[in-house]
């Protein structure tokens, strides 16, 4: 599902990754941890076609990322990842089921289709009461839970979560963190987390660690 060969990547004369190696099968959960700064999330940006690979090859999903034009770029990003960041950036004037609709409009989806998928998928995560309440009438939970389906409205291959419960109590960090084992093991969705959280981490098939612009097993 992703194929990262020597990747490298710098912040003017700031190297962050220095030669990254990473293969994901279809279906894997898998976390990557470290101290700040280690390049956790330069990678992550990365793998999810935020930011262009400098030096190295990125595959994901049999496409060469690294190759395509910014309007190919855009497409295959709202197609095939999904995004979950640690601040739910949910937009505050739209209902918690417009702000899931809103990838899959811009995939080209008409508001019947789309808004039929996203309840379905609000209501597998348990929010079916809540579609038409805005962010600052949801929780933090709750508008982690949105986010969440934000992600999976286009069914996209790859869910790419930045410290998705770094913003959560330990109670909903709990119930964020199963909900994400339930899709990886129920869907097959292939899962790639940056977190702090241990527990979460090691809720992973396969927990790798970023040091000093490299990844360890």
């Amino acid at each position: 599902m992703i194929q990262a060969n020597n990747i490298h990547y710098s912040y003017d004369n700031l190297k962050v990754l220095k030669g990254v190696d990473l293969n994901i099968k279809k279906g894997e959960f898998v976390s990557i941890v470290g101290a700040s700064g280690a390049g956790k999330t330069t990678l992550l940006q990365l793998l999810g076609t935020l930011d262009n690979v400098q030096n190295g090859s990125l595959v994901i999903n049999g496409k060469q990322v690294n190759k395509l034009s910014q309007k190919e770029l855009s497409s295959f990003r709202n197609k095939e990842i999904g995004f979950v960041f640690q601040f739910h950036n949910l937009l505050v004037e739209f209902s918690a089921l417009e702000n899931v609709c809103l990838p899959a409009y811009i995939a080209g989806k008409s508001k019947k289709e789309a808004e039929a998928k996203a309840t379905e998928i609000l209501t597998m995560l348990g929010m079916q009461e809540r579609l038409s309440h805005k962010p600052n009438e949801l929780s933090g939970g709750e508008q982690q839970r949105v986010a969440v389906a934000r992600a999976l409205i286009n069914s996209p291959a790859i869910i790419l979560a930045d410290e998705p419960s770094g913003n959560l109590d330990s109670k909903n960090a709990k119930d964020l963190h199963n909900l994400l084992l339930k899709l990886n093991q129920e869907t097959g969705q292939t899962i790639v987390i940056v977190t702090h959280n241990n527990e979460l981490a090691n809720m992973a098939n396969r927990k790798l660690e970023m040091v000093d612009g490299k990844l360890i097993s």
